[in-house]
């Protein structure tokens, strides 16, 4: 059950609508997605992720917000290594059913002038009958397409190495989302200091911390739908992970250098943050998790603020 725990924690990471934590779990817990698997043996899964998710930019004026409700399905195909290694790669597609803003690149800067805001105004108050008026803080917006593929090496069972690409396509312009394909690039790799088997229900305790104790470095960088650079930032984090019972806990967080792109006008800076997530197996092929990001900004600037800016998901996967 574990390795299946193990393995459902990676694919977890397809519904994921924030960043920095793609594999993380499984990785927390020595990484052992592909340990049932012996060298030369091949396998593919099936999955299909259902994730309501929803971010908080508490530190914008006017708090934005967005919220969707994703449907992802795909396959991981993967292969066995030498020294418990695996080789895999993830791809899966499908709606996102989109309320407020669209999901976007952390640290994406939207500067409004007053004249802007004034046309915002008289536009609204001449279509008042119209449907897709803003009359709350999250309106029904439409549906778009997101998608996720990814590559992942792991030579044993402590390191692994992983390249994603998250295409996200905008189906229609409304207000700061531009109809057009957004893309975001992440690659880094993680490490685990222990096997995973810490279980504080069996009786593990403080001396075995060590089998939980992981840390990961992932760079990502975006590029709006219109083309536009919107900057890269890196998560150097440090985390931990344990079992109580079948319940999976992982706990992360350190710094996040944050370079915004030309068109900000705004300089590097360090954000720091951290994640919470947890999954539970509710039957043989089926997994239910859900996660809390926090990042917060020491330095503000014009369409930036200081503060945090939050990203909370829950949903479920399956494993045919």
């Amino acid at each position: 059950m574990q390795n299946r725990l193990l393995r459902f924690s990676q694919n977890i990471a397809v519904g994921l609508g924030c960043i920095a934590s793609f594999g993380l779990p499984a990785l927390a817990h020595g990484g052992g997605e592909g340990s049932d698997l012996k060298p030369g043996e091949y396998k593919a899964s099936p999955i299909l992720t259902i994730e309501g998710h929803g971010g908080l930019e508490n530190n914008l004026e006017g708090h934005p917000r967005h919220y969707a409700i994703d449907g992802l399905f795909g396959t991981v195909l993967e292969w066995g290594l030498s020294n418990e290694g695996s080789f895999a790669i993830e791809a899966a597609i499908g709606p996102a059913l989109v309320w407020g803003e669209a999901e976007h690149f952390y640290g994406q800067v939207h500067v409004h002038g007053a004249e802007e805001a004034h046309e915002d105004e008289d536009h609204a108050e001449e279509e008042g009958h119209d449907d897709e008026v803003v009359t709350s803080a999250s309106p029904w917006r439409r549906t778009d397409i997101k998608g996720y593929l990814s590559a992942r090496y792991q030579p044993n069972k402590n390191l692994s190495i992983q390249a994603t690409y998250k295409p996200y396509y905008i189906t229609r312009t409304q207000d700061e989302d531009k109809l057009g394909l957004r893309n975001e690039v992440q690659a880094g790799a993680t490490y685990a200091f222990g096997d995973g088997d810490v279980n504080f229900a069996l009786g593990d305790g403080l001396e075995n911390m060590v089998d939980g104790i992981f840390v990961s470095a992932y760079n990502n960088t975006g590029w709006d739908s219109d083309g536009t650079y919107l900057g890269n930032y890196t998560d150097t984090w440090a985390g931990f992970g344990f079992y109580y019972d079948q319940l999976n806990v992982t706990l992360s967080g350190g710094p996040r250098f944050y370079t915004p792109g030309s068109y900000a006008n705004l300089p590097q800076r360090t954000d720091w943050g951290g994640e919470i997530e947890f999954e539970y197996p509710i039957a043989e092929n089926v997994v239910a998790f859900a996660h809390w990001e926090a990042i917060y900004s020491s330095e503000g600037g014009e369409g930036w603020g200081v503060g945090f800016q939050h990203h909370i998901g829950t949903g479920v996967t399956f494993r045919f």
